[in-house]
C-alpha cells in the first residue's frame, strides 16, 4: 500500500522546488485539478490517463469553500482534508496540494498553475469555458481535454441516485401507511 508521506504539499513555493528539481531531471510535469468529491471510478480512470501524459501528477484539489461556491451549499460530501487523503494514497498520484484561489464567481484563479508551471494541464470538456482553457495556456506548455472516463458516473449522479431511492422509498412506506 502507498504510504502518503511527503506527497502532501500545501505551501505552492515549497511544491515549486520539488516540481523544479523533478524539472531539472527531465521529467515531464502533470497537473490536474477538480473537487475529487466522493472518489469515484471516473476519477481513478482520469488520473491514470492523465498521469500517462507524463512523469510527475501533480492534483489540486478544490477547497470546501470553493466548492460551495461553484457547486452548492451542500457540497462537499466529503471534507477537504479527506480528500486530499484519498488522492494521497493512489498510485498515480505524485503530489497532492489545495486550491483555494476561486473567485466569488466560482472561478479559478490559476495561482497552482502560475506557481509551478506545468508541461501539461489536464482537463475535461466540461470543466472550463473556451476563454479560460486560453488563459491557461498562458501557465502551461499545453492543455489537454480528456473525455469523461465513466459516462454515468459522477458525485452528483450518485447522491441525486440515492437520495431519490431514498425519497422513494419513503413515500412508498407513507403509501401503504395511509392504504
Amino acid at each position: 500500500m502507498k504510504t502518503s508521506k511527503n506527497t502532501l504539499i500545501l505551501d505552492y513555493d515549497a511544491l515549486k522546488n520539488v516540481i523544479n528539481a523533478h524539472k531539472t531531471l527531465g521529467h515531464r510535469i502533470i497537473c490536474t485539478i477538480g473537487s475529487w468529491d466522493m472518489l469515484h471510478v471516473g476519477h481513478l480512470r482520469y488520473l491514470i490517463k492523465a498521469k500517462e501524459q507524463g512523469d510527475v501528477l501533480v492534483v489540486g484539489a478544490d477547497s470546501d469553500r470553493g466548492i460551495k461556491i461553484y457547486k452548492n451549499e451542500l457540497r462537499p460530501i466529503i471534507p477537504q482534508d479527506e480528500r486530499m487523503e484519498m488522492l494521497q494514497y493512489q498510485d498515480c498520484v505524485d503530489y497532492v496540494t489545495l486550491v483555494d484561489d476561486i473567485d466569488e464567481k466560482g472561478r479559478w484563479q490559476y495561482s497552482l498553475v502560475d506557481t509551478i508551471r506545468p508541461h501539461l494541464f489536464v482537463t475535461t470538456p466540461d470543466s472550463y469555458p473556451e476563454d479560460q482553457i486560453n488563459e491557461i495556456k498562458q501557465y502551461v506548455e499545453e492543455v489537454l481535454v480528456l473525455p469523461r472516463q465513466a459516462e454515468d458516473t459522477s458525485s452528483t449522479a450518485i447522491v441525486e441516485g440515492t437520495v431519490k431511492k431514498h425519497l422513494e422509498t419513503m413515500l412508498a412506506g407513507l403509501k401503504k401507511q395511509n392504504d
